[in-house]
């Protein structure tokens, strides 16, 4: 599958309760050769409304910190666990996330990113262990079929808990070191 035959396919997916419920699909945003893999749980209100992810509040939180290691929308990419939001912005349940999954993973083949960074605990108990305790294992990064995983704090986190942004700051502060040393072209994340 190409990029369009699996936006398509995963745009009339109906392998869970939650395409009953959903306004739109939210696939992904972001260039189709980046390098860094930014991964949430699943869409929100205003992400279910735009189709895209990470537009709200948490998504501007988002922007603001990828900003300060020179990302962006522009040259990382952007996706969920999930892609389309559970009620009342409840956590994805374990089969849905199941019934997701695979769109992701195709996303990450076509996508062959370096490194994928988990945007809080459920991605990164999805994507890195099952045990994973974002309190712990924040800011460590683990490797996984040549592919680098690394976990933060969700930015809606961040926007409820702000004694948890001085160890955010030092997480963006290695996701940058390590990226700039697995780039071809570190000219793509000049500050």
């Amino acid at each position: 599958m190409d990029w369009e035959q699996l936006t398509q396919a995963c745009m009339q997916c109906q392998k869970c309760e939650l395409a009953q419920t959903r306004t739109n699909v939210v696939f992904g945003v972001g260039p189709k050769d980046a390098e860094v893999l930014f991964v949430g749980e699943g869409p929100g209100g205003q992400e279910d409304l735009l189709g895209e992810p990470f537009v709200g509040p948490a998504g501007q939180f988002l922007d603001e910190m990828l900003s300060i290691i020179g990302l962006s929308r522009k040259n990382c990419y952007i996706g969920n666990i999930v892609k389309c939001r559970p009620p009342q912005n409840r956590d994805p349940a374990p089969g849905e996330q199941e019934a997701c999954i695979d769109w992701l993973r195709m996303q990450t083949k076509l996508l062959r990113p370096k490194i994928i960074v988990c945007l809080g605990r459920i991605a990164a108990q999805k994507l890195i262990k099952e045990d994973f305790k974002i309190t712990k294992e924040h800011g460590t990064w683990f490797e996984k079929g040549g592919i680098r995983f690394f976990a933060m704090y969700h930015p809606s986190a961040l926007l409820r808990d702000i004694g948890k942004r001085p160890d955010t700051f030092r997480d963006l502060k290695k996701l940058r070191e390590v990226l700039l040393s697995v780039t071809d072209d570190p000219t793509r994340y000049e500050l």
